[in-house]
């Protein structure tokens, strides 16, 4: 690996003018001047008098090893945005070098602009190192409050596909990503290399990654700085990258020999990078195939805590793991550690940085961008300036037609990809979907009818839907699917993640950590909303009898329910015309995460457009057609939430209606989950008037959940009649077997749904106990069948609501 191109012509390597390398190193000196002084100071910024106990903050808390070598890159893109006018979007993955974005942000002048009460002096100076990691103040990481941030990179792993999610449909971005060497070892970013084959050199912008090799992490070495240079090489090229080298700062190096070769890499790069984009834009206009670049990546290799303590106590520190953190611990109560930090203070020279009212010195300009080629001020790291409305279809023209409840049976999800299909047309550029290869498979191919999956490897005479640019991403890794979309929404853009159900937890903590940051902007004033975070979740739980248990999990709703009730929302659409006009709503709202499940299988149908969009707009809501209570106080109550509890629920009525005729029966159906909630807990809650009109205070409620029965508990147990509600749905039971078994295995049957009504209304036990072991044996019937044919019952299988 050299500093120059290894094929292809080679790049003229330029000599960047000492003067501007001299202000970008007074730039970089201030930066770690303001980072140091936000892990330790709380009074006298500017060093007028000797450091005291009382100037140093009671807690140190924050991470300087990464952080010289974040301002270092810093310093030098803003030397290129400034000679090219180049818009640049910077994302740090190792995000817990938090005190180097944000003197970024103060030096170039947004910070002030975003916080007004930061000022750009020595009061502001102050205000701005006393807040960092204090109470009341702000987090030690690239958090949402920091500008020029769409990365915390608090847990590590995301920043890659955060910047090609950001790159997507927007050509004439460069988003430079710095990779901290223990984030690479993470699998979520080992996987996000892959995303260059599906990045398009003139529709899409240009991600440039900055492996950054400082050696360690919190207490041990990392793995790629300790592998051999053509092992670190070949995989980088193996990736499809061209790997460009810059080693410095070793064995007290002066640091503006390493200035100049970074200076003059980085003029090699952008000058590879126009190459490639004009060849690109060269083969588009021909009508030629338009090859697979070999990106550059810029591998750079400077000491941990570069510029800091060498040594602590005769420890080596600097170029060790000690400086991952705080070098210094014992400055407030230790006269040496503190004469130590004020020397360290000093070396940068803050008189030359800041002038006697403590605003950066002119010179320190000389190379920042102005406005919103600022990488702290870009509107893309702040999508919500950017984001226009999506154009939307109706959704009439989509719409199933019902004639009568299960008059018809469609595939919800084969409805909805056709709707789909008209946004993808009416905004070829705003919008994309994402998925682990599993877009025909849930059903949605309609969509290919006007696009393609997006794909710049090599296309063979087989490949069907698959072209050099295209509106759906797909690739088997959860994770990159999360961390482009995310990288997409919060650059402005709309999207929608489609998954199969019991797999989408492979990014639980991925969604943990877009919720903590949705839930974080919306108190930032200056944060616009963004387009919310879409899942579709399908080949759901009920509907994987023929993979098996592996398959079968609906506990993400359980995890997302975790989170702020503010930012979260779940929807059960039970047919193809609830699950459009739901999606209608989803794709439309802001600042949120909308989970939708829905099932891809043909199914009977319920409800007729106009019915499914009130039902909708109720998110819960008893159908009358369905109920035996004629108006008056029912006997029992049967919930249903979810496409297959709601069929089982609807089939449990049916029974009762044929041997039960005298039983009054209700039938609630909820489509929005979060109606269950109280009203003081959740935005979507019921009052408990509206609650106890629709359930009771004092009934039988039998409730059929899609997912783990807990989960309608918690939900209701502020509830009046909380006590009699009795809840089925899945209870880890599973195997490969039939989709009736399924519902078997799991008491979630019309059957069971039958004795449990039979169990819960008083007088009925006794009564109707030759009913009840009817159903018993009516599902033992079912079993044996499953077990001697391999298929359900017929009666199961052609069931049909009886007034169709």
């Amino acid at each position: 690996m050299t500093s120059a191109p290894t094929e292809a012509t080679p790049a003229p390597r330029s000599r960047p003018e000492p003067d501007d390398l001299a202000a970008v190193d007074a730039w970089w000196r201030a930066a770690n001047y303001l980072s140091v002084g936000q892990i330790y100071l709380m009074a006298n910024p500017l060093l007028r008098e000797p450091l005291r106990p009382e100037h140093i903050k009671p807690r140190l808390l924050g991470h300087w090893g990464t952080t010289p070598g974040l301002n270092f890159v810093w310093a030098h893109v803003n030397r290129v945005i400034s000679r090219d006018r180049q818009a640049a979007l910077m994302i740090t993955g190792p995000g817990h070098g938090g005190p180097g974005v944000v003197a970024a942000a103060w030096l170039e002048g947004s910070y002030t602009e975003r916080w007004t009460h930061v000022s750009r002096d020595a009061e502001g100076m102050a205000e701005l190192f006393r807040q960092f990691s204090f109470p009341g103040g702000i987090p030690s990481h690239a958090a949402a409050q920091t500008p020029g941030s769409i990365n915390e990179g608090g847990e590590l792993g995301y920043s890659l596909a955060h910047a090609y999610g950001a790159a997507f449909d927007n050509p004439d971005l460069l988003v430079t990503c710095v990779i901290g060497d223990g984030e690479a070892e993470t699998g979520a970013l080992a996987g996000s290399w892959q995303s260059n084959t599906f990045a398009h050199p003139v529709h899409d912008g240009t991600v440039l990654p900055i492996l950054h090799l400082n050696g360690y992490k919190i207490a041990n070495s990392t793995v790629l700085s300790r592998i051999r240079a053509e092992d670190l090489q070949a995989l980088l090229e193996g990736h499809g990258h061209l790997p460009y080298l810059v080693e410095g700062g070793f064995d007290g190096e002066d640091p503006a020999a390493v200035h100049r070769r970074m200076a003059a890499t980085l003029d090699e790069i952008t000058a590879e990078i126009r190459r490639i984009r004009e060849r690109a834009a060269e083969q588009h206009r021909a009508g030629r195939d338009v090859e697979r670049p070999r990106w550059p990546v810029l591998v750079l290799r400077t000491p941990k805590g570069w510029t800091g303590p060498t040594e602590v106590d005769g420890r080596q520190v600097e170029g060790t793991w000690r400086a991952h953190q705080v070098p210094l611990p014992g400055v407030r109560d230790d006269d040496d550690h503190r004469a130590q930090l004020e020397r360290w203070l000093r070396s940068y020279r803050p008189e030359e940085l800041f002038d006697d009212d403590g605003r950066p010195r002119e010179h320190l300009s000389a190379h920042v961008p102005s406005g919103d080629l600022r990488m702290s001020a870009t509107p893309h790291s702040n999508g919500g300036e950017l984001l226009r409305d999506l154009r939307l279809p109706t959704i009439a023209e989509h719409a199933v037609d019902v004639a009568a409840p299960g008059a018809v049976s469609v595939s919800a999800t084969g409805a909805l990809g056709g709707w789909l299909a008209e946004v993808v047309r009416r905004n070829p550029e705003t919008f994309r979907i994402m998925g682990p290869d599993e877009t025909v498979s849930n059903k949605l191919q309609a969509v290919f009818d006007v696009t393609d999956r997006q794909f710049l490897g090599r296309l063979e005479a087989g490949d069907e839907d698959v072209a050099r640019h295209g509106r759906v991403l797909e690739v088997l890794n959860e994770q990159l699917c999360q961390g482009w979309l995310e990288g997409y929404l919060l650059s402005g853009r709309h999207g929608l993640f489609n998954c199969y159900e019991a797999f989408v937890h492979i990014v639980d903590s991925m969604f943990n950590q877009h919720a903590k940051w949705l839930e974080e902007s919306r108190g930032i004033p200056w944060r616009r909303p963004v387009a919310a975070l879409n899942y579709l979740l399908t080949s759901h739980v009920w509907r994987q009898d023929h993979n098996g248990f592996s398959h079968q999990d609906p506990g993400f709703l359980d995890h997302v329910l975790n989170k702020q009730p503010e930012i979260v929302r779940a929807y059960l659409p039970p047919d193809a015309n609830t699950l459009l006009a739901t999606m209608e709503h989803c794709l439309a709202s802001r600042d949120l995460i909308n989970v939708v499940v829905a099932g891809k299988n043909e199914q009977q149908q319920w409800l007729g457009p106009d019915e499914a969009r009130a039902h909708c707009v109720r998110g819960i809501g008893l159908w009358d057609w369905a109920c035996t209570d004629a108006g008056s106080e029912p006997d029992v109550v049967l919930g249903c939430a979810g496409d297959v509890p709601t069929i089982e629920a609807l089939a449990a009525v049916d029974l009762l209606r044929t041997h039960l005729p005298g039983l009054k029966v209700r039938l609630v159906n909820v489509v929005d989950l979060m109606r269950l909630q109280d009203e003081r807990a959740h935005p979507h809650g019921l009052s408990d008037r509206d609650f106890d009109g629709l359930f009771t205070t004092d009934k039988p409620v039998i409730f059929a959940y899609h997912g783990y029965p807990w989960m309608i508990h918690r939900l209701t147990y502020r509830r009046t009649n909380h006590p009699n509600i009795h809840v089925r749905g899945y209870v880890e039971e599973g195997t490969t077997t039939t989709p009736f078994d399924m519902v078997m295995l799991n008491d979630l049957d019309r059957f069971h749904l039958v004795i449990d009504v039979i169990d819960r209304v008083p007088g009925l036990n006794v009564a109707h106990a030759a009913l009840r072991q009817h159903m018993v044996d009516e599902r033992l019937r079912c079993r044996d069948h499953t077990r001697r044919t391999g298929a359900d019952a017929p009666d199961i299988v052609d069931w049909t609501w009886p007034d169709t």
